[in-house]
């Protein structure tokens, strides 16, 4: 490290220069690096029902005992009385309790710790891991928030939904809007997009007392002679084909009679299902078309009565030991 003399005015001074190698970047030390508590003790504002705990050197005043935040935004302390913590960081009540304590104690030394968030809560409901209440505790984005509810379930859907009081500006998202009553900002995000990040813009900041709302995703069924019955999900896609369906639960069962399969459609209004005929054995062979299921349609695939009452032979054959059969 060059040390450099030069003297100005009779005056001798001392510089010393920090030389750094060209165009090399300088690591900060672990030691230098922001922590994730001071990110939130400067960052994280204070509000109603937040309890904190306040430490005074040379003020036996202040007994350590949590306060919490009243529904006006205040606390009230020894010594200083009546004091507005709502909308200040940990860092900004501490300089002002400072100030105060100066008229009693000289230099005060004083800290503020939360001990319980209550101030920002985010309703995080539907088709999430561990649907229920969120604090805020600092900068937390979409995704952020889903992560702290347990991620999404299996059944989610395809967007995401908002809902954010006027008072905390809106949403800031191209197709925000404002609800009938105008008291709410509402706004939609595509899952699959924000999850894959294609648009950074969509993980928005959240704000406190947003509702963050996952829907269901709309579901088909496949019953029956198949090897997984059950409900499968159509995320982003609007419709499903019956080999599509039947790719998902994993083909055809053995007993299977895939000629006389059927479609049964909830119609609105309707006191019950409309069946629609559909032969998946010509649509496996070419020889016609892949039909396209609906949100909500049961596709049902019937056994064969032959096959079945062969398979129970051959199973009560081989219970007795009477002889071994190969299905074909």
């Amino acid at each position: 490290m060059p040390i450099i003399w030069c003297r100005v005015t009779g005056i001798t001074v001392l510089a010393t220069i920090l030389a750094f190698p060209a165009q090399q970047p300088v690591s900060p030390s672990p030691e230098s690096a922001e922590a994730p508590d001071t990110v939130l003790h400067s960052s994280y504002l204070l509000g109603p029902d937040d309890q904190l705990v306040i430490r005074a050197l040379e003020s036996e005043e202040f007994s350590e005992k949590p306060v919490q935040i009243d529904m006006s935004g205040f606390i009230r302390l020894p010594l200083v009385g009546r004091v507005r913590a709502s909308g200040m960081t940990v860092e900004q009540l501490e300089n002002e309790l400072h100030d105060r304590l100066k008229m009693f104690v000289k230099d005060p030394q004083v800290s503020v710790t939360v001990t319980e968030f209550r101030s920002q809560p985010v309703s995080i409901i539907g088709a999430v891991n561990k649907p229920g209440v969120v604090q805020l505790q600092g900068r937390k984005t979409l995704i952020e928030v889903l992560s702290l509810a347990g991620g999404l379930s299996t059944d989610a859907g395809h967007s995401i939904k908002i809902t954010r009081q006027v008072e905390y500006g809106q949403i800031p998202l191209p197709g925000a809007s404002l609800d009938p009553t105008g008291r709410f900002s509402v706004a939609e995000v595509e899952l699959k997009s924000a999850i894959e990040a294609r648009n950074p813009q969509e993980n928005v900041l959240i704000k406190p007392h947003d509702v963050v709302s996952v829907p269901r995703a709309e579901l088909v069924y496949v019953i029956g002679q198949v090897k997984k019955a059950g409900g499968f999900v159509l995320r982003e896609r609007e419709t499903l084909s019956v080999l599509q369906a039947l790719s998902l639960a994993e083909g055809l069962d053995r007993m299977a009679k895939p000629q006389n399969a059927r479609i049964l459609r909830a119609i609105p209004d309707a006191p019950k299902r409309t069946e629609i005929s559909v032969d998946i054995k010509k649509i496996l062979e070419g020889k016609a078309d892949d039909v396209q299921l609906q949100s909500q349609d049961i596709l049902f695939v019937p056994a064969s009565t032959a096959k079945s009452a062969t398979l129970r032979g051959v199973e009560a054959a081989i219970q007795i030991g009477t002889g071994v059969v190969i299905w074909r």
